[in-house]
């Protein structure tokens, strides 16, 4: 069989055709739930390593998160980059500090929304690689800055570019090539990269921050060229999605890619099976029509809606205050009056990469849903106790007037920090992309990822860019924004969010064809494809389906 030809017996779909060919996969589904349901861990240790070199790019980011806190803190980049005052002390200013931050987030949401098209237009895999390349740019031109502060900027703009790429093709890749029994837990990988990343970017600042020179920043930055080569080794492995191929019409490609995935023989009837099984919902895409970004509005079932969905809950990860600790940790616990604010920030980003185990497991076991909402309320507590205790405890005066800071206060406030960033870990994180990558049908799935991650970026944005002022005016009462936005969190998943756990990405359309209530989602049983495919619009007209 040619990589160009479709499956024996199939031309272009029509609705009867279509109809009568999903009428034969329930036995088809039976096929692959025999092959695949008595699998092991064992099993899936091949794609669970394929899915991780995946998921590496999310350490591109956590790098670059963990590195920068320490950065605008280091003595020799604020002699560089900082100006000087009267009396001739270099500082970095809040709108400087603000800028170099926050521009990071600018290009991520460009870079999702403008650039990561090339991972519709020739794969997954090179477009992975074509963000490395956008990189590896981006960190010479940082690296190479001398004193200029806004060289720094232009730099961390366009590394800004290929992270957006990354976070939107990432977990979409994932999401399409790992096997529905594990797709959360391998989703999750991402998130884990992520906290991994910001982990070492705390200890590579930690390490150099002694160094009298520019090897303070420059040594930490170098790194991320031994990132990129291994990002980019390792998609040469990493087979392509099969979803991607099918579309392509290149099926020769994709039976190879589901066999890898699942290590199984070419020729068994499980690969077969699951072939059938994309085929049969590439081609109620592909009757629906090329997607357009207006489709994002008028499609069906409910794809507003899920758009919506997306966006909000992209928008409330950041709204969670997550970046108000991992931007500005050095900074913060300075405040608190800690001699070596930079052990502190290594304390946090251990947390947070070991609380991200737990996500990897508790996602599958208990389902979204429930993890957000016990995330939500976890945070919700924490923050309270921390902005409480920070505005009214933390600051005193001596019996000269002078303001002293109370240390054990402090420490507590460290170790609520420190809970905070578990139930964020551990919840919120990772089930985030889990949930993004699994809501949409494949032929808006990047536009539509792309818009809830650029929302994503956005609010980054905007948290990073205005925070190093709100902090100097308010202090520790900033938390108390937090918990606003978490109390609103908890109302929206419960009202609006449905439960995903352990369905196909077509089952999911069925989920939001129904219209089920997002608070029963998690008891729906799936009907048979059969009805299915006359119901949720996909075997519909390319004019009925946008109707």
């Amino acid at each position: 069989m040619s990589t160009q030809e479709q499956l024996p017996g199939e031309n272009t779909p029509t609705a009867n055709s279509l109809i009568e060919k999903e009428s034969k996969t329930d036995d088809i589904n039976q096929i692959v739930a025999d092959a695949l349901a008595n699998k092991t861990f064992k099993d899936y240790f091949l794609i669970s390593c394929l899915c991780f070199l995946v998921a590496f790019g999310g350490f591109v980011f956590g790098y670059d998160t963990g590195t920068i806190s320490g950065f605008v803190n280091m003595t020799d980049f604020i002699e560089r980059f900082g100006s000087r005052g009267a009396d001739g002390v270099a500082t970095l200013s809040s709108m400087r500090i603000g800028l170099m931050i926050s521009i990071f987030n600018i290009g991520c949401a460009l870079g999702g929304l403008v650039f990561a098209k090339v991972g519709d237009m020739k794969g997954r895999r090179i477009g992975l690689m074509f963000s490395m390349a956008i990189y590896v740019a981006g960190i010479a031109i940082q690296i190479s800055s001398h004193d200029k502060w806004y060289q720094i900027m232009i730099g961390r703009f366009v590394t800004g570019l290929s992270v957006g790429i990354v976070s939107v093709i990432a977990p979409m890749f994932i999401g399409e090539t790992s096997p529905k029994a594990v797709r959360g837990t391998l989703v999750c990988c991402f998130q884990l990269c992520i906290t991994l990343g910001i982990f070492i970017g705390y200890c590579c600042t930690y390490g150099t921050k002694t160094l009298s020179d520019s090897r303070q920043w420059r040594i930490p930055l170098g790194l991320c060229f031994l990132w990129a080569i291994f990002l980019t080794v390792g998609m040469l492995f990493m087979p392509e999605s099969p979803r991607f191929l099918v579309e392509k019409k290149r099926i020769e490609d994709a039976k190879k890619s589901i066999a890898t995935v699942n290590k199984l023989s070419t020729e068994d009837p499980a690969v077969y099976a699951e072939l059938q099984l994309i085929q049969a919902g590439v081609d109620r895409e592909q009757l629906a029509g090329n997607a357009s970004w207006g489709e994002l509005i008028t499609g069906k079932p409910a794809i507003f809606r899920r758009v919506v969905m997306g966006v909000c809950l992209a928008s409330l990860q950041q709204l969670t205050g997550i970046n108000y600790f991992f931007y500005f940790a050095t900074t913060i616990f300075k405040a608190v009056g800690l001699e070596d604010s930079f052990q502190t920030s290594i304390i946090l980003g251990a947390v947070n990469f070991l609380s991200t185990f737990v996500n990897i497991w508790a996602i599958e076991r208990f389902g979204r849903r429930l993890c957000l909402l016990v995330g939500a309320a976890g945070m919700f507590v924490c923050l309270i106790i921390y902005s409480g205790i920070g505005s009214k405890a933390l600051y005193g005066t001596d019996s000269l007037g002078n303001e002293t800071t109370n240390l054990t206060t402090g420490r507590a406030m460290i170790f609520v920090t420190c809970l905070y960033i578990f139930f964020f870990a551990s919840t919120w994180a990772g089930g985030v992309f889990c949930i993004l990558s699994e809501t949409y049908p494949l032929r808006v799935r990047s536009k539509a990822m792309a818009v809830a991650i650029g929302a994503n970026w956005l609010l980054g944005f905007t948290i990073s860019l205005t925070s190093s002022f709100i902090i100097n005016a308010i202090h520790f009462y900033y938390g108390f924004v937090f918990t606003g936005c978490l109390a609103a969190a908890f109302v929206f998943i419960y009202f609006c969010l449905n439960e995903t756990k352990g369905l196909s990405l077509e089952e999911v359309d069925e989920l939001y064809a129904q219209k089920i209530l997002p608070w029963k989602s998690a008891s729906w049983v799936p009907p048979s494809a059969q009805h299915m495919a006359s119901s949720t619009g996909y075997a519909k007209s390319s004019q009925e389906h946008l109707v």
